[in-house]
């Protein structure tokens, strides 16, 4: 075969129509310039992002979670006026596409909702902007630092460092407790059960002594410890107390927890706990009282 004859043949197969929209005939070479030109611009909005606004934006002290968004918003306009710029270099005008989006509506009503969903909410996320880059959030079940927002979904770092991919409907349609936002204080409530054979005013000082020890407890506002109700084997005690790192919550709980059961075990202070009293009815109508194991 000569090398006329494979030209010829080449061109032949780039110039096949695909299908027409609109009276434009779409080839094999024009999808392929088209990918093409989608390519060139996707390198051009990630190198502007990368080396060009990423010097600005730092020049100009913005924030993490603005310098995000706004870079984020750049490479979408930058990605859209490609395609747009793409579709008329290979010959597709936009009133051709009106068809395609007729057809695109149609699937948005059947199947697609949750994706037109997640990118609406995408967007609100980053004009919006309730949650930035680095918060601390809790959104149902999950907890940990928001690393990533993208149009469909946000990815949250957990606690165990797994990033987990949460849809961006969850953010707008759910709950959300963003540790970060505002003041960074928060109180924390830690209940504790204490018997009725307890010293009143040994437990008050007792709680108020752990939250004096707590290095993470502020010392303003003053700690607060109350008698929240009254238990079917207990005083049901709270210990009221407000911290400054809400990220480490877990951990300072946990801290305090612990002491309560150092400073009672210390003051005799016991933390009852439930036990119950089995009837037993013998042979002969008679009815004997057994204590019931306890139960932890």
């Amino acid at each position: 075969m000569e090398f006329k004859q494979v030209l010829s043949w080449v061109n032949d197969l780039l110039s096949y129509h695909l299908f027409v929209l609109n009276q434009t005939p779409v080839t094999i070479y024009s999808l392929m310039v088209f990918v093409v030109l989608i390519l060139v611009f996707y390198a051009l909005s990630r190198s502007l992002n990368r080396y060009a606004l990423d010097r600005l934006f730092k020049g100009l002290n913005l924030e993490k979670g603005t310098r995000y968004t706004l870079k984020r918003i750049t490479q979408y306009l930058i990605m859209t006026l490609g395609i747009l710029f793409s579709l008329q270099f290979v010959g597709i005008n936009l009133s051709s596409l009106t068809m395609l989006f007729g057809l695109l509506s149609v699937g948005i009503g059947f199947g697609l909702q949750n994706i037109a969903s997640n990118f609406i909410s995408g967007l609100i996320l980053l004009f919006e902007r309730p949650i930035s880059i680095g918060d601390h959030v809790t959104v149902g079940q999950t907890e940990g630092v928001v690393s990533r927002i993208s149009i469909r979904s946000t990815t949250i770092n957990s606690l165990n460092n797994i990033s987990i991919i949460v849809p961006n409907s969850e953010f707008i349609s759910s709950n959300v407790i963003n540790w970060s936002i505002g003041d960074p204080k928060i109180r924390m409530d830690v209940p504790v059960g204490v018997s009725y054979n307890s010293d009143l005013e040994t437990v008050l000082a007792s709680l108020k002594q752990v939250a004096r020890e707590n290095p993470d407890v502020l010392k303003k506002p003053a700690p607060d410890v109350l008698l929240e109700s009254f238990g079917d084997s207990s005083w049901n005690m709270v210990l009221r107390v407000w911290i400054a790192n809400p990220e480490r919550h877990h951990k300072i709980r946990s801290d305090i927890n612990c002491q309560i059961i150092r400073v009672f075990r210390a003051k005799g202070i016991d933390i009852p706990f439930p036990q119950r009293d089995i009837h037993i009815i013998g042979p002969s109508g008679e009815k004997s009282e057994k204590a019931a194991p306890r139960v932890l």
